[in-house]
Parts: C-alpha cells; structure tokens; sequence
C-alpha cells in the first residue's frame, strides 16, 4: 500500500505536562509535531493550560534525569525547584519511622519539588523555540480514525470542524480522555473514597530540604519543601488525603482552624503552621487502561494510568512513558530497514507497551499497597506496618531497595532517564 502524505507525523493530543513533554523530547528529531489543546497557550496568567497551575509535583531523581536529557532542567533551576534531601516516614498514633537520606544513595537529592507553572513554563519556553512543532489550541478533538497507514483526527477550532492526520496519535489528554474514551479502550478503577486536599503552608522554621510522609486514618499526609520567595522563607507543598465524607466540612474551615486541625493530624516536627494559601480538593482512585497502544494509537501519562498520592509516583511514571515511547520512535526513524521504520506501526508501538509494563504493574501495585496498608486500623496490621518501617529504616540493603525505587530507578531505563541525549 502507498502511505499517505500526511500532514503530521505525529500528533499530540493533549497539551499539558507530559503532552508537552513529549513534543520537547522530540526537539532535535525530523518529525512534524501538532499538539492539539483544548485550552489556549497564553504567556501571562490571564488564561491559561490548567496543569501549569500553582500545584507542586514531587519529581523523582530519574526524572530530574530526564528534563536533563531534553535540556531543560537549567531552566527548571533558575524559576525554583527545592531539592529533596531527606525524608521523614512516620505512623501518626505509632512509634515507627523510616528515615531516607540523599547522603545514604550517594546523590546530591532524592528527588525535587517543582511547583506546575514552572514546570509548563520551560516546557512552553522551549516549544516556542521548537521549529518542528505546531501548537494547535483551543481546539477539541471531536473524533479520530485509525487507518491501515496513517490516523486521522477531526477537531473543532474557531467553531469550525478540521481534519489532519498523521502517522501517529498519542494521547496524553490526562485521566478524562476523550481519545482513550472514544476508542472504546477499557479501564479498571478503583475509588478510594478519599479526596486530596491541595495546598501551600509556610512555618516559623526552615525546612531544611527535609519532607515528610505521615501516614493517618483519614490516610498520608504529606509536606514537602518548596523553594523560598521574597515573601516567603519556609514553604511546604501540602497534599492531605481526607475521606470525602468530610471534604465539605474541611474546605468550610477558616484558615485558622484549617492549621489548627493540620497540627493536630501532623505535630510539630515542621514548626509552626502560620499561614495557608487558598486550599483545593479532588477526588483520588487508582485508574488502569486494558491497552497502552493500538495500531496508529499510544496512550500516555494520566490518559493511561492515575495514581493515589501516597508515593507522589503519578507524574513520574507519565515522565517515564515520555522517555521511553520517544527512544522507542527515535529507535524507529534510525532503524536501517527502511521497511519498518513508520511510528505508527504496531510492531514499533509493541516495543514501548512491552517495555512500560513492568513499570505500571509494580507502580500501581506498591502505590495501591501501601493505601491499603495505611489506612486500615484494623491492630494486628498496624503493629506489623509499624515493624516493617522499624525494620527498613534498621536494615541498609531494604532501605536502599524503598528509596530506588521512590528515585524511580524502576527496571530498564531509557536514555532520557540516564539523562542522555536520545
């Protein structure tokens, strides 16, 4: 069969973290980009890409690894990042803690903590700068086809129906895919009946690049250090897992009560809690798609996977798919059959399914884990996990095996992830 010419080579739906970070991976390669967004790119803060908000994500050192393998990573360091160099696992009512230190792994951090917006604005920064991509937003993708030689997307913009296709669809349009939901790909889901309530706090002492998992009935409580601004000295990143029975409650909460009731779950260890930004909420679940790729179609990021915040794992892992499907299509474009190197082919795609699966099984698996195991009361359970995180933190070789795989060192890595150019 004769391949279509077709307008892209690769089309990227969804513009947000890891959207865009496919397209950056793919800087130096010949192929012809869109990203097709449903929010517009705009520069100031009038409107914007949802994702790139005033969140904070906990980046693993392997994916600190794979922002420098795209070259982005000075970019990330001169906005604001606060590295990660020891943290604190306690039981909240128990007597167990694990304590991870960067010194014990011979690195500079365990991981970094990079608020959203700076993490878009790179990649934003970088994209502008990007020749070989076309940033197509807002405009909603309406339907799509996979054919036998090239995928064809139909999208609304300026209230007017447009057809492009390309030799490959990824979809990375986060875990309320419209493209995942209208190829009819099947997902398993479980709803934890626990929401994340999202906020910054900021206390009376430095935190010293120290955070903290503190684990509650209501589930983990999480406070990680953030990099200082002119206002602020001593900030945290705070995810609180509360049952969503009580959600409506807290979020009626002053600040003042908020932070009361915040040093009620957690203590002291942080200092005092002095002030909290406005608070948000979502609903968390462990969600799985039954397929990653189809014929024309890879699926990526939160489109194919959500994770419960307990390891902080959810972003991570969508930065490794983004690793390891742009190896997997540079693979592909250099490989000296000129009869098997179109992107879009299943043969290629199985390649990037193979390689991802191990790595979303074990995630989910150990995230899905330790839920279950924190946040039940039940005595015999919480003496055992108590011992356990006695004995991790007693015995050197398990405690190197928990902090590399919460560095991200899970399996095979792809070259991005050495932070190696592709």
């Amino acid at each position: 069969m004769v391949s279509k010419n077709t307008d892209f080579d690769l089309i990227i739906i969804g513009g947000g973290l890891v959207g865009a970070s496919l397209a950056c991976a793919l800087s130096e390669s010949s192929l012809r980009i869109a990203i097709i967004e449903a929010f517009p790119f705009k520069s100031d803060n009038s409107e914007y890409q949802p994702a790139f908000d005033a969140r904070s994500v906990a980046l693993s050192y392997t994916s600190k690894q794979v922002f420098e393998g795209m070259g982005i990573w000075p970019s990330l360091n001169k906005l604001g990042i606060a590295a990660i160099k020891k943290i604190h696992i306690s039981d909240r009512g128990h007597a167990g803690i694990t304590r991870l230190n960067a010194d014990d792994e011979g690195v500079e951090a365990l991981g970094y903590v990079v608020e959203t917006r700076v993490i878009g604005k790179a990649l934003f920064e970088k994209l502008k700068k990007q020749e070989n991509v076309s940033l197509i937003a807002p405009a909603k993708v309406k339907n799509f086809n996979l054919l036998d030689d090239y995928a064809d997307v139909i999208l609304e913009q300026d209230d007017k129906s447009k057809t492009l296709t390309a030799k490959l669809l990824v979809a990375a349009d986060g875990g309320d895919s419209v493209v995942r939901r209208l190829s009819g790909v099947r997902i398993k889901q479980r709803n934890y009946e626990q929401s994340a309530v999202i906020a910054n706090v900021a206390t009376d002492q430095p935190h010293h690049n120290r955070a903290f998992e503190r684990f509650t009935d209501s589930g983990p409580l999480a406070l990680l250090p953030m990099a200082a601004t002119e206002n602020e000295k001593n900030r945290y990143s705070l995810v609180w897992t509360i049952n969503s029975s009580d959600k409506d409650e807290i979020m009626s909460w002053d600040d003042e009560t908020f932070l009361a009731k915040l040093k009620e779950r957690f203590g002291e260890r942080a200092g005092t809690f002095l002030s909290v930004t406005p608070r948000h909420t979502y609903p968390l679940s462990l969600m799985r798609a039954q397929e990653h790729v189809r014929e024309r179609l890879a699926i990526i990021g939160n489109a194919a996977h959500t994770l419960h915040p307990v390891a902080g794992q959810g972003f991570n892992l969508g930065l490794r798919d983004v690793a390891a499907l742009s190896q997997v299509i540079m693979d592909t474009l250099r490989s000296k059959d000129d009869t098997n190197n179109d992107i879009g082919d299943l043969s290629c795609l199985n390649t990037y399914a193979e390689w991802r699966r191990r790595d979303h099984m074990q995630t989910a698996m150990a995230t899905d884990g330790l839920v279950r195991i924190f946040s039940n009361n039940f005595l015999t359970l919480a003496a055992l996990r108590n011992l356990g995180l006695v004995v991790i933190d007693l015995v050197p070789p398990l405690k190197k095996v928990f902090a590399r795989h919460a560095m991200g060192f899970v399996g095979k890595l792809p070259r991005l992830g050495r932070g190696l150019k592709l």
